[in-house]
This record gives C-alpha cells, structure tokens and sequence, in this order.
C-alpha cells in the first residue's frame, strides 16, 4: 500500500498549528474569566502559609532543554528538600489550603502561563522532573518530541495520585509501580494524537474535576 507522506506531514502541521492557536485563545480567555478566582486563591494562599503563592519547579521540555513549570504553592517551603518529589497521602508537607486546591486541581490554574508562552500545551505528556527523564530508554524518548500537557491520559488514569501513593516509600512506589504505567500511557497519547483524542482528553478532565470520576473509564 502506498503512503502519500506529503498528505501524513501537511496533516500534522495543521494539526500542531490549530492545536497552538486553540491553546493561545483558550488560555488567554481562561486567565481572563477566571482572574477574580486566582487572586482570591493567591491572596488566601498569601494569608494562610507562610512563603511565595507561586511554586516554580523545573520541568524537562524536550531532549535538550527545560523549563519552570507554574503551580499555585500547596506545600510548605522549601518541601521537596523535606521530602521527595512524590506526595504521599496526607503528607504533613501540604497546607490546608494547598490540601484543598490539590483536591480540585486548582493549584495547576498557573500553567495557563506556561500555556501561553508556548511551554506546554492543554493535552500533552504530563511534564515530568529531569531525575525521573534521565531514566527514559527506547521508545520512552518518543515522549519528549511532544510538547508536554496540561492533562493526558496519564493525569486521568492517576487523577488520585496522592490516594494511589499511600503512605509509606512513596518515592520508591511512585519509580516501580506509577512510572512505568505512567509512560506507557504517555506513549499512548504520542501515538493517538489528534483533535479527537486532545477533545476526549479535555472533556474527561472537565468530568474528573466537577467530580464524575467514576464515569472515567482507566
């Protein structure tokens, strides 16, 4: 059978320019509507912990660069260096604010700014810590040619990340047991991309949120 890769290639640079165009106007209109709610979050966060409101952390971007990733701080100071990157459930590390802002997601609303500037995308792989990238082998590396995401199927399988970490070794669990299936969904997505999937993805996303999680097939 014969391939019309011209077609295959003029199809993927469409793709990437609407989905960029899409991401600029959504996050654009987003950071609008929702600025009344970010500055209470920020002013509350301000109020109630001591410490910046933004957490910035550093984030692979593609093969060769990185990036700091924008989330609304939910832990107390200086927390990665009390712990490591993964968040065990009722970590004494997250304020009880940054306990509710984790439960709705509302701690990622920042990204819209990395959003905007091109750093990530709505739909994309879940942008990962270099010590966690370094360990990518094979077709893992596949996932950095993707501009990395706001949410992916990966974010939908893990939307309880906290609930699936427990309490004990949550580092150790996270490596052996998250990551694997983490990048095999992250995969998933590199391979499926499409308006389609990057619609399905997002309708989900909004479904988890307001609370629909077990309508979410994993």
């Amino acid at each position: 059978m014969d391939y019309d890769y011209r077609n295959i290639k003029s199809k993927k640079i469409t793709y990437r320019f609407i989905k960029r165009l899409f991401d600029i106007a959504g996050a654009g209109l987003l950071l609008l509507a929702l600025s009344p709610l970010i500055a209470v979050i920020a002013a509350l966060i301000k109020i109630k912990s001591p410490g910046p409101v933004l957490y910035k952390g550093k984030r692979t971007y593609d093969r060769n660069g990185s990036f700091q990733i924008y989330k609304f701080r939910t832990m107390v100071v200086d927390a990665e260096k009390l712990g490591g990157p993964s968040t065990a459930l009722n970590d004494n590390r997250v304020t009880r604010i940054g306990a509710f802002l984790r439960k709705y997601k509302l701690d990622e609303l920042p990204q819209l700014v990395n959003i905007l500037k091109g750093e990530m995308s709505f739909v994309g792989p879940r942008p990962q810590v270099e010590k966690y990238t370094q360990l990518y082998k094979g077709e893992e590396l596949l996932i950095l040619d993707v501009k990395p995401g706001l949410t992916d199927f990966a974010s939908l399988h893990f939307i309880d990340m906290d609930g699936t970490l427990g309490t004990e070794n949550v580092d150790e669990v996270y490596l052996s047991k998250v990551e694997p299936v983490k990048n095999r969904l992250r995969l998933k997505y590199v391979n499926e991309q499409s308006f389609f999937t990057d619609i399905k993805i997002l309708a989900l996303t909004i479904m988890a949120v307001l609370g629909f999680r077990n309508q979410i097939t994993k």
